[in-house]
């Protein structure tokens, strides 16, 4: 029998595991002791596992999981009073998405514009002048909070959080000497999926405008504010469909991650993750294997 895929997340002092049907958190709280949670995920239809569909709804899932997960750990942490009500993870998500599409999406596309670079005309062009501008972001954006202390202890759970799944998938018993072994760079990391995705992002919004020609062939005619408003909501349109283009991408690179071709593809995703993860230390190891233990505990009860 196949084990279970385990993915996760660091949270402020501890890690976030995922299993195919339920997810946990172990955080190590202010008297030094590792506390857990777990919850069953919500059972998803035959639809929702179909490829390319997939990808869409774990992204939807991992972004409420990990507020939930970010919330429940802030408050083993000291950092929070009591944890978010479902309501309050909602609107924290949908405030988080509209900060990253405007940080991320608008303010690279909208400044591409002002430089006079004509998406109709030239959009590859534009979408590579468009797609630097992103990266730039990003990076400047993650360096930045890196020089944090408390980003910088959560990037450190990162690379535990890397290092025990590792270990997991090459069967290795879970300790902390085993762990350490392993790298802190992994092909199916976030950090990976959200710079593929702006890469993958360049070649597929190229074809926005002839996409968007094709069905109003007048659009050209339109005023500058009124057309590019409309490409723009199409970019937003389209942005799901490279989300899970990029999941399937990245999830089939795993499985072939000694490939050449594959380690050239997926190697500015593991670039990044030279800023988004830190070595951990032997005590943030230790929370990393009790958070993949609790969720491998209730795969095996099933």
């Amino acid at each position: 029998m196949a084990e279970p895929m385990m993915g996760g997340q660091a949270v402020l002092e501890g890690v976030m595991m995922r299993s195919p049907h339920f997810y946990g958190v172990a955080v190590r709280n202010e008297r030094g002791k590792i506390v857990t949670m777990t919850e069953r995920l919500k059972a998803r239809g035959p639809f929702a596992r179909l490829p390319f569909i997939r990808g869409m709804v774990l992204l939807v899932d991992m972004m409420v999981i990990g507020i939930k997960a970010l919330s429940w750990s802030a408050q083993q942490a000291g950092e929070e009073e009591e944890q978010l009500s479902d309501a309050q993870v909602g609107i924290t998500v949908l405030v988080s998405l509209a900060i990253s599409l405007a940080l991320f999406l608008a303010l690279p596309y909208f400044l591409t514009v002002l430089l006079g670079i004509s998406e109709e005309g030239a959009p590859l062009l534009f979408n590579l002048i468009d797609g630097a501008i992103k990266v730039g972001l990003l990076i400047t954006y993650l360096w930045g909070i890196s020089l944090m202390k408390e980003i910088h202890r959560v990037f450190q759970y990162h690379g535990a959080e890397h290092k025990v799944v590792f270990c997991y998938e090459n069967r290795k018993p879970l300790t902390v000497r085993n762990v350490r072994k392993f790298s802190r760079f992994h092909p199916r990391c976030g950090t990976s999926f959200i710079l593929m995705t702006m890469l993958l992002g360049v070649l597929l919004f190229s074809l926005v405008p002839l996409i968007f020609g094709s069905l109003f062939p007048s659009y050209l005619s339109w005023s500058l504010v009124p057309r590019k408003i409309a490409l723009f909501l199409c970019r937003l349109l389209i942005l799901p469909l490279i989300a899970a283009i990029t999941y399937e991408g990245i999830r089939l690179s795993a499985r072939h991650a000694r490939n050449s071709l594959v380690r050239a593809i997926i190697a500015p995703g593991l670039w990044l993750q030279r800023i988004t993860t830190k070595e951990p230390g032997a005590k943030q190891i230790e929370v990393g294997i009790k958070a993949m233990q609790i969720v491998l505990q209730k795969e095996k009860s099933m």
